[in-house]
């Protein structure tokens, strides 16, 4: 049995989440999530889930509904999620002089579509897709030179279909970059099993209905220790502009963990 990637199953709640807020809370007109908390308490597998939406709180600004996902009898997903309507949004703004450090390279955009870009390249051959078979989805792009750090990723998505990534594909993007534990790991070690315990998403803006076809994203690395990592995710627009952040909670686990059977029905991680 091979776990579906945990961006992927963020993706599917974000869908959900929209949904009911087009339909049963339409009312509200507040159809973007704005905030995303997401706890893992199962491993999930491929095929059917059934998803369930309880109203938590109902607001004129923003509202929070509580999702649970279950397959088979068991309840493996529990998300908070907080909506409200970024395009109506009011208050103030300022220029805080965010920016990565340190910088990324670079890009033409136009360029990078041929492989041609002289910073980044396209890599074909990410290590272990038979059981990340969601890396298989996106085209990845790194920097030419290397990364800046040893425990910092930077890369530019795009989906290898050649669709646009939407306000759902954030769960997945957020969730979708090379893992940089492998590049502290002996050869004698792994493949590894990245389980992500918890995950929390802050969506700083929404993307145009038409989607977009390129996103940047920048994942940091603080301390593994004992089996347990935490992750930061910065994503970036085409333009620059901060999309959304995201911080994980995760083990890291022998890879045998991910495809092995179910011991008993409500088998945890």
């Amino acid at each position: 049995m091979i776990v579906p990637n945990g961006g992927y199953v963020t993706g599917c709640m974000l869908e959900v989440v929209s949904a009911h807020f087009s339909t049963a809370l339409s009312k509200q007109n507040q159809p973007h999530t704005i905030a995303l908390h997401i706890e893992f308490l199962r491993r999930t597998q491929v095929g059917p889930a059934t998803f369930k939406v309880e109203d938590v709180k109902l607001g004129r600004q923003a509202s929070i509904v509580h999702v649970r996902m279950s397959q088979e009898g068991r309840e493996e997903v529990i998300a908070y999620a907080t909506n409200s309507n970024i395009d109506t949004e009011k208050g103030v703004s300022f220029d805080t002089q965010y920016r990565l450090h340190p910088p990324r390279p670079t890009v033409a955009l136009s360029e990078l579509e041929n492989d041609g870009d002289t910073n980044w390249y396209l890599e074909e051959n990410m290590p272990f897709r038979k059981f990340r078979k969601a890396s298989s989805q996106v085209k990845f792009h790194f920097p030419r030179n290397g990364q800046v750090q040893p425990n910092i990723a930077d890369e530019w998505l795009c989906l290898r279909d050649g669709s646009n990534f939407t306000n759902s594909s954030i769960g997945l993007v957020a969730d979708m970059f090379p893992q940089i534990v492998e590049a502290y790991r002996d050869q004698n070690q792994g493949p590894f099993w990245y389980p992500t315990l918890l995950l929390n998403l802050d969506v700083k803006k929404s993307l145009p209905p038409e989607g977009v076809k390129w996103l940047a994203i920048r994942v940091m690395v603080k301390k593994v220790k004992n089996g347990r990592m935490d992750l930061d995710v910065h994503v970036h627009d085409e333009e620059g502009d901060l999309v959304a952040l995201s911080h994980h909670v995760s083990f890291v686990l022998d890879a045998a963990r991910n495809t092995a059977a179910r011991r008993k029905p409500d088998t945890k991680i």
